[in-house]
């Protein structure tokens, strides 16, 4: 082996460290854009879930006459967003935990339909009603950002081509 192949294998191996993570749990490899976008909607959902304790009113004001229970249904959404965004911290539930996320932006799907729709303001301060309808499309982006931070690929690709939403065997 020349000097030069020795230089470059010692820069690939450097590179796989540095720009990988392994999951302790499945003993596969996740970016390290991955990793932190996993903690940024980690805290995005737990800070998101949490609004719905600490000031409950704006989504209660987007809620769709036909479903019941208003408020029970703003917790019980600020529930499974703070559990979801923990779910993402740890490893054993991330996928899952991404996959209720799923579920439950797909359930508020309504709730934002709604405001767009009948021209409700959630804050105090107006938004052009394009915001409300902006939200909708938004919702799409959250999944695949929640589904695309908690993907797994076999450890050692560093492959831009294995960009799926699934775990790979």
């Amino acid at each position: 082996m020349t000097e030069t192949e020795t230089e470059n294998k010692g820069r690939e191996a450097a590179n796989r460290y540095i720009f990988r993570s392994v999951d302790t749990v499945t003993k596969r490899s996740r970016s390290i854009a991955a990793v932190v976008a996993t903690f940024v909607a980690a805290a995005f959902y737990i800070g998101a879930g949490t609004l719905h304790f600490v000031s409950p009113a704006p989504y209660l004001k987007i809620m769709p006459p036909y479903v019941p229970w208003h408020l029970a249904m703003v917790y019980l959404s600020g529930v499974a967003e703070i559990a979801g965004g923990l779910g993402l911290l740890i490893p054993r539930v991330r996928r899952a935990a991404a996959w209720g996320l799923v579920a439950l932006l797909i359930f508020v799907f309504p709730a934002n339909l709604y405001m767009a729709t009948s021209h409700i303001q959630m804050t105090a301060n107006p938004a052009p009603d394009w915001v409300a309808w902006a939200r909708l499309p938004l919702q799409v982006l959250l999944i695949w950002w929640v589904l695309w931070c908690t993907r797994v690929r076999p450890a050692g690709r560093l492959s831009a081509a294995n960009s799926d939403f699934g775990d790979r065997p």
